[in-house]
């Protein structure tokens, strides 16, 4: 069993990945779902009890905070995989700005994650790493390298 969690700016293309790559294998879970961060724990918890293939589909900015998922993840046994999804400031700000309703992000939100992203490394204990952009509304996902843009 796997637990993935993605990584990219709002508007990246992270809850569509989702929808098209896991809908029908992992749990989701996100913020804009649950809304509360208390929620999102107890829901990460009860798949690791349950030994549930799960997709954090959160902005997961920075080693830190992702440090607690992958501590969790890997004493319950499972495998860490990330997914860096290509995060070019002015194609998300442009996608966020097309979204209507309540994924609508204020800008300003976008930035400052913007400022706080780093990106990912195996030294963080992932077992598997990818690199995910998003052109003319394909996906296209590659074996990490720190070569990458």
């Amino acid at each position: 069993m796997n637990g993935i969690i993605f990584i990219g700016l709002q508007g990246s293309g992270k809850s569509s990945f989702y929808v098209e790559q896991f809908y029908h294998t992992h749990m989701r879970l996100n913020q804009d779902m649950l809304k509360t961060r208390h929620r999102e724990i107890l829901l990460f918890h009860a798949c690791l009890s349950a030994k549930q293939p799960l997709v954090l589909d959160n902005t997961n900015p920075t080693r830190e905070g992702r440090a607690r998922y992958i501590r969790e993840l890997k004493a319950h046994r499972f495998e860490v995989i990330g997914y860096y999804f290509n995060s070019i400031l002015e194609d998300c700000l442009a996608r966020n700005a097309r979204r209507s309703g309540h994924a609508d992000i204020p800008e300003v939100g976008i930035k400052a994650t913007y400022a706080q992203l780093e990106r990912p490394h195996y030294s963080e204990g992932f077992d598997k790493l990818y690199y995910v952009t998003l052109e003319q509304q394909h996906f296209s996902v590659k074996e990490w390298s720190d070569d990458l843009p």
